[in-house]
C-alpha cells in the first residue's frame, strides 16, 4: 500500500471517528438538556400545585374555624366559604398540570391529596349547612371528625411534597 493512500484511509477513519464522537456527544448532551428541561416543568408544576394547595388551606382552616364558634356568624362563613371554592378550583387547575407532567406515582400522591379534601370538605358542607340551620346537635362530632380529616389531608400533602421531592432528584 502506498504512503499517500495510508494516509487518505488514515484521515478518513480519523474523521468518522471524531464524527461518530460528536455524534453520540450530542445525542447525550440532547438527552441531558431535556431531562433538565423536565425536570423544570415538573419542579414548576409541582410548585404551584403545593402553593394552591398551600392557599386553599389557608382559607379552609378559616371557614373550619368560623364554624367551630359557638353561635357561628353566618355572614362570615359564607364569605369565607367563597374565597376557599375560588382556592379549591385553582388548586384543581394545578392538579391538572401535575397530572399532565407526571409520572405516575406523583398523579396518584396528587389523587390522594384530591380525596383527602373532598372527604374533609363533605364535612364542612355539613358544617355549614347545620349552622345555617341552627342544628348544633352534631357539632361536637364534626368538629371531631373535621379535625381528623385534616389530619389525613395534610399527611396526604406531605406524602405528595416527598414523592415530588424524589421526582425531581432523578436524573432520568
Amino acid at each position: 500500500m502506498d504512503s499517500g493512500l495510508a494516509a487518505l484511509l488514515g484521515a478518513a477513519v480519523g474523521s468518522a471517528t471524531t464524527l461518530g464522537a460528536a455524534i453520540v456527544n450530542g445525542r447525550a448532551q440532547a438527552r441531558s438538556q431535556h431531562a433538565q428541561w423536565s425536570r423544570q416543568l415538573r419542579r414548576d408544576a409541582y410548585a404551584g400545585y403545593l402553593g394552591a394547595l398551600h392557599d386553599r388551606d389557608v382559607a379552609m382552616d378559616a371557614v373550619l374555624d368560623a364554624l367551630r364558634a359557638d353561635i357561628p356568624d353566618l355572614p362570615d362563613v359564607e364569605e369565607k366559604t367563597d374565597r376557599f371554592v375560588t382556592l379549591a378550583r385553582e388548586v384543581h387547575r394545578a392538579a391538572e398540570i401535575v397530572i399532565l407532567e407526571g409520572p405516575a406515582p406523583i398523579a396518584e400522591a396528587a389523587e390522594r391529596v384530591t380525596h383527602a379534601s373532598s372527604d374533609l370538605s363533605h364535612v364542612m358542607r355539613r358544617m355549614s349547612r347545620n349552622a345555617r340551620a341552627g342544628d348544633t346537635t352534631r357539632k361536637a362530632e364534626d368538629t371531631a371528625l373535621a379535625a381528623e380529616r385534616q389530619r389525613i389531608l395534610y399527611r396526604a400533602v406531605k406524602d405528595f411534597r416527598l414523592a415530588a421531592r424524589h421526582t425531581i432528584g432523578r436524573t432520568d
